[in-house]
């Protein structure tokens, strides 16, 4: 069953600034060169109704998939080296369609 994860999250870095927008060009290459990812995207918010204002969207074939994301050394730095040290706030959400 085909999952799709979202992460919706606030930098600690000033809109716009270069840290920002290296955050965001790190993400991209080091999350879309993992195996089984699938459609990513960043998204920015644009409601007022939120402070989160960045999402990466993306599609994983299965639970397998996913799973190997999650473990893969690539995920797994990022989230140690950036991630952790650069979002000061976040909602992580996965999706997958409901039985017929």
């Amino acid at each position: 069953m085909p999952i799709e994860h979202t992460v919706a999250f606030r930098l600690s870095a000033a809109p716009g600034s270069p840290e920002e927008a290296g955050f965001l060009d790190e993400a991209r290459t080091a999350l879309t060169s993992i195996p089984g990812v699938e459609d990513f995207a960043v998204m920015r918010q644009v409601s007022p109704k939120s402070p989160l204002a960045w999402q990466f969207r993306m599609r994983f074939a299965d639970q397998a998939a996913y799973d190997a994301y999650s473990a893969h050394p690539t995920h797994v730095d990022f989230v140690e080296r950036r991630w952790t040290r650069d979002v000061a706030e976040f909602q992580e959400l996965d999706f997958v369609a409901p039985a017929a």
